[in-house]
């Protein structure tokens, strides 16, 4: 039995973490081991990220305190966290990353996205967008492609001449 001023306390940290962070997933995982529950943990604390996990009316009470536009996601049976963080994707993105790695165990079931509630279709979305170092990459290759076809053009003109 939680105490009433445990949740208060709950209620306190759900209200700031919806308010302060730039993006919310809403989660719900089963037979989800301690030893997997703190890989998870780490993994999203090494990305500016933080998961807690409540009770379903805590965090129906604190989602009611907000004022965000769109449908609030259902939050189903079972149990539930909320993975949030100051980085917009991290959050999303190592949520879909770790089940993928281990299927059946969480699962994305929406979330706060740019001050706006998502479904779990557009949350998904958002998790499959790559980190920003790997977007960098990508951009550095598609700036260096023509420079690069160039210079095999050049090598090859060269060749037939001599």
């Amino acid at each position: 039995m939680i105490t009433k001023a445990k949740k208060e306390a709950i209620s306190q940290k759900l209200d700031a973490a919806l308010r302060d962070s730039q993006s919310v997933v809403f989660v719900s995982f089963d037979k989800l081991g301690a030893e997997k529950n703190n890989g998870l943990r780490k993994t999203l604390k090494a990305n500016n990220s933080d998961y807690f996990v409540a009770r379903k009316t805590l965090i129906n009470r604190a989602i009611e305190n907000t004022s965000f536009p769109g449908e609030k996601p259902s939050l189903g049976a079972g149990m539930v966290a909320l993975a949030f963080g100051d980085d917009l994707m991290a959050p999303a993105r190592e949520i879909f990353n770790f089940s993928k790695e281990n299927a059946g165990t969480v699962d994305i079931l929406g979330g706060i996205f740019e001050g706006s509630f998502k479904s779990r279709e557009e949350m998904m979305t958002i998790a499959t967008i790559p980190g920003m170092e790997t977007l960098r990459g990508m951009f550095a290759n598609i700036i260096n492609s023509p420079r690069a076809r160039f210079a095999v053009a050049l090598g090859q003109v060269a060749g037939k001449k001599a």
